[in-house]
C-alpha cells in the first residue's frame, strides 16, 4: 500500500512539474522570440533568460543545482565544453552553469515539439545526421561560434547512453573543432540526472540535487588531426573515471 501511495505522490509531483516547466516556457517565450532576431548579443541574452527559466523551475519543483570545482574555473576562458549525456535533465544544468556565453549543439528531432520547438530552434546550434551535408553546417555553425568568443557544449556520446557503462563511445566532432580552433576542452560530469529523470519516462522525476562537476581543462596546444584519436580517449578515459569515482562516492555514503 505504502509503495502504491508513493507512486501515487511521484505521478501527481511530476505532474506538476510538468505543467510548471510549461507555464515558465510560455512567460520566457516572448522575451526569447524577440531577441532572435538581434544576433550574438540577441543569442546571449536567450540564454540568461533560459538560465531563469531553470533556475526557477528548479526552486518550484525541489531540485538543487549544485556545482563541484575539481579545478579553478576561469569564467573568462573560452572552452569546448563536453559531457556525459543520459537524461533530459542533463539539459538544465548546461545553461545554470554557464559562466560565459555559450551555444549547445542539439538534436534537430526536437524542433518538432509545439512551442518549445521555437524555443529550441532559437538556442541551440542544430545537428542534423540524415545526410553529411547537414552534418557540416552544424560543424560550420560551431567552428564559426568559436571564432566570434563563444564557447560551444557537445554531448560527444550524440545520444542518451542507455548502456551498462558509464560512456557510450564519443563521436569526433568536438575534438576535432577542438584541434581545428585550438580551443581547450573542459570537460564537465552530470552525475545525479539519472536520478533525478531516468530515460525512460518524463513520469521517473525526483526532487533532489542535479550536481555539474568541472574537471580540469584538456590543451590542445599545438595538436593536428594526427592526435585527433589520442585526444578523444583521453577525454574519455579522464570522463570515465571521474564517473565511477562520484559512482562510488555515492554508494559509499548509502552504506
Amino acid at each position: 500500500m505504502a509503495k502504491v501511495l508513493l507512486k501515487l505522490l511521484q505521478y501527481v509531483y511530476c505532474v506538476y512539474a510538468i505543467l510548471l516547466f510549461a507555464i515558465i516556457m510560455l512567460l520566457a517565450f516572448p522575451f526569447i522570440m524577440i531577441a532572435v532576431p538581434f544576433g550574438i548579443k540577441g543569442g546571449n541574452f536567450i540564454y540568461i533568460v533560459c538560465k531563469i527559466w531553470a533556475r526557477t523551475w528548479y526552486l518550484l519543483v525541489g531540485i538543487q543545482h549544485k556545482e563541484i570545482l575539481e579545478t579553478p574555473l576561469n569564467n573568462q576562458q573560452q572552452y569546448i565544453f563536453v559531457a556525459n549525456h543520459i537524461s533530459y535533465m542533463d539539459i538544465p544544468p548546461i545553461v545554470c552553469s554557464a559562466k560565459q556565453p555559450i551555444r549547445v549543439l542539439g538534436k534537430y528531432e526536437m524542433v518538432k515539439v509545439p512551442i518549445f520547438g521555437w524555443i529550441y530552434r532559437a538556442t541551440v546550434i542544430l545537428v542534423d545526421r540524415r545526410d553529411a551535408e547537414r552534418r557540416s553546417k552544424s560543424v560550420r555553425a560551431l567552428k564559426a561560434a568559436v571564432k566570434q568568443g563563444i564557447s560551444i557544449f557537445i554531448f560527444p556520446e550524440g545520444t542518451f547512453n542507455e548502456t551498462e557503462k558509464p560512456l557510450k563511445e564519443f563521436y569526433d566532432g568536438a575534438f576535432r573543432i577542438a584541434i581545428e580552433t585550438q580551443t581547450p576542452i573542459k570537460p564537465l560530469l552530470f552525475i545525479d540526472a539519472i536520478h533525478r529523470l531516468h530515460y525512460k519516462s518524463l513520469f521517473e522525476l525526483t526532487p533532489g540535487p542535479n550536481t555539474v562537476v568541472f574537471l580540469a581543462p584538456i590543451e590542445v596546444n599545438g595538436l593536428t588531426m594526427q592526435d585527433l584519436a589520442t585526444l578523444k580517449q583521453q577525454v574519455y578515459n579522464i570522463m570515465e573515471a571521474g564517473l565511477l569515482k562520484y559512482q562510488n562516492l555515492r554508494l559509499n555514503s548509502k552504506s
